[in-house]
């Protein structure tokens, strides 16, 4: 007689949980004195990188996501077959909605609206990397928001694989269209680093654990338990790096940052609250909608820091557009977390009428 499999679920929410948001702002604040402070320091940590991928935050996204694929069996990965709904709404927003809609957005508010308060010269830079910024969705920190969201694991691996592989045949000629030129230089090696570091690494680390369990459900919960303050406190210390590595320009250019802002906010909140909407429209669960959404805002900024560098030099305005990208990918994702968990009742109840 087979005993019913025990679902693990999310740990109960902790105080400091509720409290996230403020400890947030407060390394977002840490970060940038200590990068104002000991810049040599955080110069050296943000030196440290293979294929433009910082290998320090590297290993804090491991802690990160581990302990999230530590929850999925792999051999129940067909069971996403049923969230098909799921899966063409977030691959249509990734891949023919949002590089077009921050294409139209750099548009209007970078080469029209805000010209007049930016250089003129890097107007059609910062652009680009705006573009470059939303033609690829995230690799890695898509599972840790589709965790804090109590979203469907199985469904965000599988959907992160399948945009990992049209990544590969579809960025360059994706930018190419955008950017109007006739040739693109991906930096191949950050993006096939990337997808092994934030996939397959962590899926073999996760399932050889997972297998040295046995499965023992009341063993894996216990594990995962233990795990959890480590993943919240990787994504605080990945925070305070990010700020820290970028803190000397955003207190020299606070003004152009805000700007070059405006667009991103407002295509991330735009894209997530779209696929959301449609999740909702056509009747799919909300585990699914929640990581749909956020995977469909989520932006590779990894991929697309390295590729403005090579196309456009390190001190390029497409370098500092796609920077900006990574100072508010934390906290504006972690906002996005929010209205999904606040919103389950309205989703589900509006479901159902």
């Amino acid at each position: 007689m087979q005993s019913k499999p025990i679902e693990i679920r999310t740990v109960k929410i902790s105080s400091f949980e509720r409290n996230l948001t403020w400890w947030v702002l407060a390394c977002i604040v840490v970060g940038i004195l200590l990068g104002k402070l000991v810049p040599a320091l955080f110069q050296a940590i943000g030196n440290m990188k293979l294929a433009q991928v910082n290998l320090p935050v590297a290993l804090l996204i491991w802690l990160m996501i581990i302990p999230m694929l530590l929850k999925i069996d792999l051999r129940k990965m067909m069971e996403v077959a049923q969230h098909g709904k799921g899966f063409a709404i977030t691959l249509a927003i990734n891949w023919l909605v949002k590089p077009f809609s921050m294409a139209i957005l750099a548009w209007l508010f970078i080469r029209h609206w805000f010209a007049p308060y930016l250089p003129s010269a890097q107007i059609d830079s910062y652009i680009a990397g705006l573009i470059l910024l939303a033609a690829a969705p995230c690799t890695a920190m898509v599972f840790v928001w589709s965790n804090l969201c109590d979203g469907d694991a199985k469904f965000t691996l599988s959907q992160v694989a399948v945009n990992d592989v049209i990544m590969l045949f579809a960025f360059a000629p994706l930018v190419a269209l955008l950017l109007g030129v006739s040739s693109i230089n991906v930096p191949w090696d950050t993006l096939v680093l990337s997808v092994l570091l934030f996939i397959v690494v962590p899926i073999v680390i996760s399932q050889v654990w997972r297998a040295l369990l046995k499965a023992d459900p009341v063993a894996l919960a216990t594990t995962l338990a233990k795990l959890h303050p480590f993943s919240l406190g990787a994504l605080l210390l990945t925070l305070i790096l990010l700020f820290a590595f970028q803190g000397q320009q955003i207190l020299a250019q606070p003004v152009i940052i805000l700007l070059l802002a405006v667009p991103i906010l407002i295509q991330v909140y735009f894209n997530a609250g779209l696929a959301y909407w449609l999740n909702k429209k056509f009747k799919v669960a909300h585990c699914v909608a929640g990581p749909s959404a956020l995977i469909g805002a989520s932006n590779f900024f990894e991929l697309a820091v390295a590729t403005a560098i090579a196309l456009f030099g390190f001190n390029s305005g497409a370098a500092l557009a796609t920077v900006v990208g990574v100072l508010i990918e934390v906290p504006v994702m972690l906002s996005v977390v929010a209205i999904v968990k606040q919103s389950r009742h309205w989703y589900e109840k509006s479901d159902a009428t």
